[in-house]
């Protein structure tokens, strides 16, 4: 009954077009006056304050900020130059370069958004040049651009564990190995298509670098983003850093690399801290939200209810996993991530931890899927950005037709962890030992 007042609720007004965070608060407040009396008020607002002034979530600003800064100031843009000598006469060799270029910035920006519109500005107008098809094109850039939300600095693994309560370190390290497999698997994909319909992907000439040159300028323009990368997933592997203060080390990294390639000015520092405070305000409005959310579950007992009818079902623990990730899945169809974690972190985690799965384990699960959500029309954000960028005679149903083959890469990625956990695991673990 709870859940059905709530959701039902939250719904009507989503699709009245009301804010999401707008939306959340409303409904608990709502929950709070019919189940719990107007002395549940206070209680819930020290319960807010003390969800938004945990340690665990201090990275997400500085995550946000990191790749504000890393669109912004364009530097990005000279490293592609860098990785396109390298890759030579590969056929598909644009597409390739998006996957791999994607597969490292998403190692410097945790905004899938950001990293997708910054590859399709700088590659796409390339790629339609060179006689490239749309699903060789737009693909690998849709697919390359949702890898941010994986790979560390990533703001939306923070706020999911922290709504989750799981490891906030474990959870930015499980999300490495998934994220470069899936950039992988990406490139074999690409290479396969280019060999099988050479059509799609039309070889070209390349005046050749020597090797001295490619060398000098991958130190030049390389290192720098490397020593980004280093300073937020290499720290915390190395444990010489908490992911919050990787983050600030991140952060101070960017700020360091953009001066050094001399895209440092106000203008880039003002777009960015907009940028930035806009987002995580958001960002913490929905975590209260969802903290709030608990709290109504837990004070009527519609958690302990949802435990024992989890308890009750004779089908293995298995197939209630699936079960929720086909929930999940459905609604990335038609929510934003931040959503979906407010809505299904607070029923499914308990379940999870019930039956037994390992938290860190089943959050990258989450977080893969929401990321896969954010391909899947007709409200995938990344489609939307994806035609913002791309030339006028490109279609929104050529996008969506390009995408698919990267969200079943996804799902691939999704089974394989299922059947071999270590592949998420192995990291967070190490991290440990």
């Amino acid at each position: 009954m709870v859940l059905t007042f709530f959701l039902g609720g939250l719904i009507i007004l989503l699709l009245t077009k009301f804010p999401v965070a707008f939306s959340f608060l409303l409904m608990n407040i709502l929950g709070i006056l019919v189940f719990m009396g107007s002395a549940g008020l206070k209680n819930i607002t020290l319960g807010i304050f003390s969800s938004l002034t945990t340690f665990t979530i201090t990275p997400v600003p500085l995550f946000i900020l990191m790749g504000e800064l890393m669109y912004h100031s364009h530097v990005a843009d000279t490293t592609l130059d860098i990785l396109d000598r390298w890759l030579g006469k590969i056929p598909g060799r644009l597409s390739i370069l998006a996957s791999v270029s994607g597969t490292i910035f998403a190692a410097t920006s945790g905004s899938t958004m950001a990293n997708t519109a910054m590859l399709g500005t700088v590659l796409l107008p390339e790629m339609r040049k060179r006689g490239y098809s749309v699903s060789m094109s737009v693909g690998p850039i849709i697919g390359a651009g949702g890898l941010a939300m994986l790979i560390p600095p990533s703001a939306l693994a923070v706020v999911l564990a922290s709504i989750a309560g799981i490891s906030v370190g474990g959870l930015l390290m499980a999300g490495v190995i998934p994220g470069v497999m899936l950039g992988i698997f990406f490139s074999i994909y690409i290479v396969l298509m280019a060999i099988l319909n050479p059509s799609c992907a039309p070889r070209y000439e390349v005046p050749p670098t020597p090797l001295k040159e490619k060398l000098f300028l991958t130190v030049k323009y390389l290192f720098p983003i490397g020593l980004i990368i280093f300073a937020v997933i290499g720290v915390i592997v190395l444990g010489l850093a908490t992911p919050t203060e990787a983050a600030a080390s991140g952060t101070i990294a960017t700020f360091i690399v953009t001066l050094i390639y001399k895209r440092f000015n106000w203008e880039v520092l003002k777009a960015s801290l907009k940028g930035s405070i806009e987002i995580w305000i958001m960002v913490f409005m929905i975590i209260a939200g969802s903290s709030t959310f608990s709290s109504i579950l837990a004070y009527t007992g519609a958690s302990k209810g949802l435990m024992g009818l989890i308890e009750g079902l004779k089908v293995h623990p298995i197939l209630i996993l699936i079960g929720m990730q086909l929930i999940i899945a459905f609604m990335g169809c038609f929510m934003d991530a931040i959503s979906i974690m407010m809505i299904c972190l607070p029923v499914f985690m308990p379940i999870s931890n019930l039956l037994g799965f390992d938290p860190v384990w089943f959050g990258v699960l989450f977080l893969i899927n929401i990321e896969m959500g954010q391909l899947t029309p007709p409200f995938g954000m990344l489609l939307f950005v994806m035609k913002g960028v791309a030339p006028p005679d490109i279609t929104m149903q050529q996008i969506i037709k390009a995408s698919i083959p990267y969200m079943l890469f996804d799902v691939l990625i999704m089974a394989i962890i299922i059947i071999w956990p270590p592949v998420a695991l192995w990291l967070p673990s190490f991290l440990k030992g």
